[in-house]
């Protein structure tokens, strides 16, 4: 069996700068790197210094986040996110939604995903309960009803479990619509789904190594394509505070996941 592609996901070290995730990509065992696109530090100065040292370092990017969705007018930093990913030569662009109004949601995707035509980058709908677009079946509309290439539906095993998805949800997305997905491990109880601090609080800081959690990993896995790279989105307090340091972070992470998915052989 070909051995699963996998990236250093951004969120590991929500504390690095973007020079550092290159570094940290490139020092661990990991076949991409993420970027975090933050609009108040980004200039095109950043652009153009991040895709070089991705190159100079052979680390090509997996993805960039986040476009994030939010109600009123559209907002043209997000379509300018499209471009910085297609200048770094990321596959992806990770976006979420938070309008209520799923017709206003599905005309902002759809815009981005026009934008993204022919750059070689992916607009990815991440559905979560911390979203407007909560479920997989709420993607699964958004993006039937946008037309492109370049659409793409993103699957976070964290959010995919606590929103009530199954593996028979995953196997039926079309594999047109599959570019990368987030897989981590965590405990199997989650969150009151009434308590948004507490469902962001499991998202950001209890998340846990592939398989030492109670998330049912082998049957998503088992659900998508072999070839579907996987950024390991561990988000997690433990991590943090036992790895301070963002190199042995990212290489115990890449350590943890390998392990894992080379004994599913």
């Amino acid at each position: 069996m070909t051995r699963r592609l996998i990236s250093l996901a951004a969120g590991i070290m929500p504390e690095a700068t973007p020079a550092q995730l290159i570094e940290c990509a490139a020092a661990s065992d990991f076949d991409f790197g993420g970027m975090w696109v933050e609009k108040d530090s980004w200039t095109p100065a950043t652009t153009r210094a991040i895709r070089r040292q991705a190159q100079d370092a052979g680390v090509q990017l997996l993805d960039c986040e986040v476009a994030w969705i939010m109600p009123g007018p559209p907002d043209p930093w997000l379509t300018e996110l499209v471009h910085i990913a297609a200048e770094l030569g990321a596959r992806n662009l990770l976006c979420v939604s938070s309008d209520p109004d799923m017709a206003a949601t599905t005309a902002k995707f759809q815009t981005l995903v026009s934008a993204a035509a022919g750059t070689g980058v992916r607009v990815n709908l991440e559905f979560g309960i911390f979203t407007e677009v909560k479920t997989i079946h709420m993607a699964r509309a958004v993006l039937e009803a946008v037309e492109g290439a370049a659409k793409a539906l993103l699957v976070d095993t964290l959010h995919w479990a606590r929103s009530g998805g199954t593996a028979e949800d995953l196997a039926a997305i079309p594999r047109a619509w599959l570019s990368y997905c987030q897989p981590c491990d965590a405990p199997a109880q989650g969150p009151d789904v009434k308590n948004f601090d507490a469902i962001i609080d499991d998202a950001i800081n209890r998340r846990l190594p592939l398989g030492q959690g109670g998330l049912p990993l082998a049957a998503m896995v088992d659900a998508l394509p072999d070839h579907l790279p996987l950024a390991i989105e561990e988000r997690s307090a433990a991590l943090r505070d036992a790895f301070p340091d963002l190199a042995e972070r990212a290489r115990e992470c890449a350590r943890t996941s390998r392990a894992w998915l080379d004994a599913r052989g």
